[in-house]
């Protein structure tokens, strides 16, 4: 790979026993779904701080969670939130949050995920770090507690297929292409062309949704049975050490995926 080619390694997802979350409502009806949420939020999770302002600091003053309780504007929370939280849910209009954090946004790779829920705790919308930042999992997980419908956009989620910037994350697998890699070859995979699934190591549990796989998903066993001239790009599973010449052969079409190596028998 040429030296100048920035190659992305995703980091492993922080799993949610160990997810740092914040609940933010600025109004009454606000206010009164996040206590809702709090109410049935499950036991074994940490449970979320809550953020609000002083005007409604009584609404959840007997509520045991932490909470952070501001004067002035929530502008002025945003940067210390960001800072300190892995997700934050807000009770907030969709259009507010988005000026809210646009002049603190950096990349997918270290923004938390953010999630909006309309007042009426109808909706949950993942807006910011649905993959990589886990607002995607974490949507499902609010709306199921609130018993509301969430709203995914991400085209791998809808499609139910491979969400090729964080498959086998779960199973401690990293990413290792350049980023360009990424973004052409999830297009190639959303857009259902022939994609190749070559599997030399690591678990074979990494096809975690309820549905078949997709049928433009062929899986392999040996790199070397890859047709190019019919697979429109290549996710590879390996230990194998991958060249300058193929990544070029492969130019925007391969992304490698590197499963923990295992441990060697006593």
């Amino acid at each position: 790979m040429s030296q100048d080619t920035t190659v992305v390694t995703s980091a492993p997802a922080t799993p949610p026993e160990a997810t740092r979350v914040c609940i933010v409502a600025i109004t009454r009806h606000g206010v009164t779904q996040a206590r809702t949420l709090t109410s049935r939020w499950p036991e074994e999770l940490p449970p979320p701080t809550l953020c609000t302002s002083a005007k409604f600091a009584a609404e959840w003053a007997s509520l045991p969670q932490p909470q952070r309780i501001y004067e002035g504007a929530l502008r002025d929370e945003i940067a210390p939130l960001f800072a300190h939280y892995d997700q934050i849910v807000f009770f907030v209009s969709l259009g507010a949050v988005v000026r809210l954090i646009a002049p603190h946004l950096v990349s997918k790779d270290v923004d938390p995920g953010i999630i909006v829920v309309d007042d009426a705790g109808q909706y949950v919308i993942p807006v910011l770090s649905g993959h990589v930042g886990g607002a995607n999992a974490w949507s499902e997980r609010v709306a199921d507690l609130l018993g509301a419908a969430p709203v995914l956009t991400t085209a791998s989620d809808v499609g139910r297929t491979i969400p090729v910037d964080i498959l086998g994350r779960h199973l401690g697998w990293r990413v290792e292409a350049p980023k360009i890699n990424i973004t052409r070859v999830s297009a190639h995979v959303v857009n259902g062309e022939p994609i190749a699934v070559v599997q030399e190591a690591g678990s074979p549990h990494w096809w975690t949704r309820p549905t078949p796989l997709p049928a433009n998903i062929e899986r392999l066993t040996r790199f070397e049975d890859v047709d190019p001239a019919r697979h429109a790009a290549v996710l590879w599973i390996t230990h194998r050490p991958v060249n300058n010449p193929l990544w070029q052969q492969w130019a925007e079409r391969l992304v490698v995926y590197r499963p923990p190596q295992e441990e060697p028998a006593a």
